[in-house]
């Protein structure tokens, strides 16, 4: 769907920092379809990924002061005010890592660790509001946080975003909607030991036609499966895929509303 405005609280941005930005973004470019719009940073560029003309989100190459990370996706949550919000992390417990700042007239952002160490940014919307697509074939369309201690993570979030919490229970674990005015806009699950050494961390998910078929286009185009094709009852077909430069993301195929 088309978006020219985020409610505080909602995803509003998807960003890839990759060790090869120009070789992800023909990655992406082949998987997804996008083209991008290159801006000049002092080292490499900060490439606005798009999709029929709209803004979806960016790549860009890992700053200096990222070298030690593995490429990884970072996802935007929009707020009213990020120097309300960088108050509001910190009494709960999070840590500011990067910001605040401007950036241009674009808006102001900010970057995080909640309490277990998943990072996450916040936006507020000055001239660019965020993705201006979300929730459509190739866009953003779920954000998804594995962690160790779901308790800490329902009482850390809503006092962020302002989410409510709804647990749906199944004989295998339960699994959190994060909500806002009840409509769910991301989830939750708990790690437990098959996870292993898996650091806590936002799992962010683009829609696609064809879940199998994406898969094997990403393998194709040097990525990797780390979850086959799986169906979700009642939810639709998703992967875990790794891109030619390590990042990890999911992809998709909703079911029909009915």
């Amino acid at each position: 769907m088309k978006m020219t405005h985020y409610q505080h609280g909602q995803p509003c941005w998807s960003e890839l920092a990759s060790s090869d930005s120009e070789q992800a973004k023909q990655f992406y470019q082949h998987l997804f379809g996008w083209d991008y719009l290159d801006m000049p940073l002092p080292e490499g560029c900060y490439s606005m990924s798009r999709l029929q003309g709209d803004d979806i989100g960016a790549i860009y190459p890992l700053q200096p002061q990222q070298r030690h990370l593995p490429s990884h996706w970072t996802c935007y949550f929009a707020v009213a005010d990020v120097d309300a919000t960088v108050d509001a992390v910190q009494a709960a417990g999070g840590q500011l890592l990067m910001g605040p700042h401007d950036v241009a007239d674009a808006g102001r952002m900010a970057l995080f660790a909640d309490p277990e160490g998943a990072s996450f940014a916040v936006w507020q919307a000055g001239a660019h509001p965020g993705a201006k697509r979300f929730d459509e074939v190739n866009c953003l369309c779920w954000v998804e946080l594995a962690c160790r201690s779901a308790k800490s993570a329902r009482d850390f979030y809503p006092q962020i975003f302002g989410w409510q919490v709804r647990i749906s229970s199944n004989p295998d674990f339960d699994y959190t909607e994060w909500q806002l005015a009840d409509v769910s806009l991301g989830g939750m699950m708990q790690m437990d030991e098959q996870w292993g050494d898996t650091p806590p961390h936002w799992m962010l998910y683009f829609a696609v036609e064809d879940c199998d078929a994406t898969a094997a286009q990403a393998v194709a185009l040097g990525g990797d499966i780390c979850v086959p094709p799986t169906d979700i009852p009642d939810v639709g077909r998703f992967a875990i895929l790794k891109d030619c430069t390590g990042a990890v993301f999911s992809i998709i195929r909703l079911s029909p509303v009915l």
